[in-house]
């Protein structure tokens, strides 16, 4: 058992107490590890943490929330530092950095996982896919489950087995008053609705329990086909029309010089898709054949292993300057399409992207009261960004980004919470419309009154029973 937190008298006292304490291991900026620690996804956010802490266990995790609510100094989460905002990092603060937590424990029999929240997406799907299982998190294998988790989780086994948050049976989570509560439908059930979308407004989850589903080979991969307006609509209606076994992720974007693609195509506009059918081999491939009619320049789609999908999505450095806003899209037609293309010609930055996901199936099931993921019926996802070197150029990327966003059809709003970066309150909010955020705000107000976990997609805690 750890001791009682003590509030120290100065910082090298409070470095000090850690060391004595922590099972983890403390870095600070003397250490010759700091600058590496203290790194994250993208660059453009270079800031120095007071101390960063990586825990062992909960017991350490809930040292540290006890340390950041006494001493006043500001908390930062990090699960795998992948966060648009820049929420993973700290200028004088704390991070509590929970990469050292790995542990997952399979239930083979069971088809469960308790799975550590310092586990990434990909480390959890290798270690699941050596039995034949799988739980869909999102695209990308280093984005660590935990944030990804808590704000729902869309990714290649979205339409078949829903979000992440719909494969959640249960977690552990460190409360603002160091409290390490066991939560599930039975056990703190406004808690664990609110950890189902709600962000990391609520504490620190240091483990999950997962569903976990039969997934031994998918047909998937890459297709690359020309960014026509009519190529365009008939991607999507395609992958609209679909099986829900299939879901797809399609990238809009100038070719960059690529060894597989020939190059007459290089330097001109592509859909850059990538797919995954769960499903039976002779059926994923009956469900790609309204797609090579498409005549597609680069056909990668096989059978395969369910982690070997992560491969086309491993990314080792993050962008030094982007500009990004992510929406739902009521429908994509021709002249929507043309809207596409005409916006992606006319950046001047060296990469510009429209990334769309169909979505329906198994996520549009759920009630969208059932969990704080309130977009269930949704038809399109959008991610609209230009990454770039010169931060002198963001104001003429930012002009030209929101232009492209207002020239989409969207008529009741709403943007999913892992995909929104700093864009104010009013955003925050269209992640969770109508009576979400009255309900998240009196939750917060239970669990973190003084709103300690703030460095996130925040919701200030309702105050004397009134919403925020």
């Amino acid at each position: 058992m750890l001791g009682e937190y003590q509030n120290p008298t100065n910082e090298m006292n409070l470095f000090s107490q850690l060391r004595n304490v922590i099972h983890g291991q403390v870095i600070t900026p003397e250490g010759t590890n700091y600058d590496e620690a203290r790194a994250v996804f993208y660059g453009k956010f270079d800031r120095r943490p007071a101390v960063i802490v990586r825990p062992a266990n909960a017991a350490d995790v809930a040292y540290v929330i006890g340390l950041a609510r006494e001493s006043g100094m500001e908390l930062a989460i990090r699960c795998g530092g992948h966060s648009s905002a820049g929420y993973g990092t700290t200028e004088g603060g704390i991070l509590l950095d929970l990469s050292l937590m790995k542990g997952l424990d399979i239930d083979v029999e069971g088809r469960t996982a308790w799975a550590e929240g310092g586990l990434t997406a990909g480390e959890y799907t290798v270690a699941a896919g050596k039995y034949g299982l799988a739980t869909g998190f999102g695209d990308t294998p280093s984005v660590g489950i935990g944030g990804l988790t808590v704000g729902g989780g869309i990714g290649y086994l979205v339409r078949k087995h829903g979000l992440a948050i719909d494969n959640l049976l249960a977690a552990e989570v460190v409360t603002a008053d160091g409290q390490i509560r066991q939560v599930d439908a039975n056990n703190h059930p406004d808690l664990f609705w609110a950890i189902r979308g709600g962000g990391g407004n609520f504490g620190v989850v240091t483990r999950f329990q997962f569903r976990l589903h039969e997934v031994r080979t998918i047909v998937g991969g890459m297709l690359i086909l020309p960014a026509t307006p009519d190529v365009i609509v008939a991607f999507i209606a395609a992958a609209e029309a679909a099986p829900e076994e299939l879901s797809t992720i399609a990238n809009i974007m100038v070719a960059p010089p690529m060894p597989f693609l020939p190059e007459e195509h290089q330097g001109k506009l592509i859909i850059m898709a990538l797919m995954a059918y769960a499903g039976e081999t002779s059926s994923g491939e009956q469900a790609f054949e309204p797609f090579r009619a498409l005549e597609p320049l680069v056909d990668q789609v096989r059978p395969m292993s369910y982690p070997e999908l992560y491969k086309y999505t491993e990314m080792d450095v993050g962008p030094a300057q982007e500009v990004a806003r992510s929406l739902f899209v009521d429908r994509i037609d021709r002249d929507v399409a043309e809207t596409i293309v005409n916006h992606l010609r006319a950046s001047t930055a060296p990469a510009a992207v429209a990334q769309f996901r169909v979505l329906g199936g198994a996520m549009a099931r759920v009630p969208a009261e059932a969990t704080a993921f309130a977009h269930r019926d949704r038809r399109f996802m959008a991610a609209i960004g230009a990454v770039y070197e010169d931060a002198a150029e963001t104001p003429k990327h930012e002009a030209w980004l929101k232009s492209y966003i207002a020239a989409l059809p969207q008529s009741e709003g709403g943007v999913y919470v892992n995909f929104l970066a700093e864009e104010g309150e009013a955003r925050i909010r269209e992640a969770y419309p109508g009576t979400t955020w009255d309900r998240l705000a009196m939750i917060k107000a239970q669990y973190d009154p003084t709103n300690l976990f703030r460095l996130n997609q925040n919701i200030p805690p309702a105050v004397d029973g009134t919403h925020s």
